[in-house]
């Protein structure tokens, strides 16, 4: 097994296809299925199954991958952290973002990256948490946000912002009763509203359920869905409410369609942390990446939350 087996390997899974990958990579499609078969035969397994329409992995060729990309991967921040300057952010990150965080941290990062790390590339994946948990684990994301999460040996992580979680409903009497403070709501209230929810899997969902499981409760589930902006759509239009972060109706883009009404349990706090792997050393674009990250959401979620932009 050698590097450029994986890589030939990788790209050929990703394409689903050898005369797609063959051109991809600029060598000659003999020579491409040439490696991909000594792969195989080294590892005495069939990693690729042949179809009319192109390959498939199989089971062990979807473990294979899984190892591949983060072997991949370390081994180009190897040459880039090699080749840099020891303070200079140079090389390639992923950055991987909730939705909700996307939308409003996406533009200015990229604006900060080309500005302050303008020999920095920057990619950027959107996922849930459990998704980005996973994806850093596994070496595909370099660095990401992510809420409540969950212990794992693989993940390192560091709080960058608690946010309480508050009742949202359409706010049908328009801009005035928006802005208008709206009195805190008891769980057990909450309750009793039919709920536009995400995924089991979702961070807030836990939560929710966790607390009515304490307080002997039974949650009033409307519709599950599993994109915040689907769900803010389907209470904007007066279908249910929904039990979100401010910064989640602020990321809507229309903050005035929504009535926003805090909970008074302070237990129910939304924790958003930033999250490395544990097992891989800081690179200097790691960690510039990362006190950039903590301005921008401080900038961009933390202090309008605080400025009352959203009541």
């Amino acid at each position: 097994m050698n590097l450029t087996q994986l890589r030939y390997f990788v790209r050929v899974a990703e394409m689903g296809s050898f005369s797609k990958a063959a051109i991809e990579l600029d060598v000659a499609q003999p020579a491409l299925s040439r490696q991909v078969r000594l792969l195989e035969t080294d590892l005495r397994v069939n990693l690729l199954q042949r179809t009319g329409r192109g390959v498939l992995l199989t089971e062990p060729g979807k473990r294979l991958y899984e190892h591949a990309v983060g072997i991949l991967q370390l081994v180009a921040r190897a040459r880039e952290d090699l080749g840099a300057n020891r303070d200079e952010a140079t090389g390639r990150i992923v950055v991987g973002l909730p939705p909700s965080m996307g939308r409003m941290l996406t533009l200015p990062l990229v604006d900060a990256f080309r500005r302050d790390m303008p020999r920095a590339r920057l990619a950027i994946v959107e996922g849930l948490s459990t998704h980005i948990n996973e994806w850093i684990a596994t070496g595909r994301v370099d660095l990401g946000l992510i809420h409540n999460p969950d212990a794992n040996p693989a993940i390192e992580t560091m709080p960058v912002l608690d946010e309480p979680l508050c009742l949202v409903g359409a706010a049908r009497g328009g801009r005035a009763e928006a802005s208008r403070r709206a009195a805190p709501i008891a769980f057990a209230e909450l309750c009793s509203v039919p709920l536009v929810v995400p995924e089991h899997t979702h961070a807030i969902r836990k939560l929710l359920e966790t607390q009515a499981a304490l307080a002997g409760l039974k949650l009033n589930i409307a519709y599950e869905v599993s994109s915040v902006q689907a769900i803010l759509e389907l209470v904007r239009h007066g279908h249910g409410h929904a039990v979100l972060a401010r910064s989640a109706v602020l990321a809507s883009g229309q903050p005035a369609a929504f009535r926003v009404q805090p909970l008074a349990e302070a237990a129910l706090t939304s924790r958003l942390c930033m999250a490395v792997s544990a097992h891989k050393p800081a690179t200097p674009l790691v960690r510039r990446a990362m006190r950039l990250l903590r301005e921008l959401v401080v900038a961009n979620v933390e202090r309008p939350r605080g400025h009352n932009k959203l009541r």
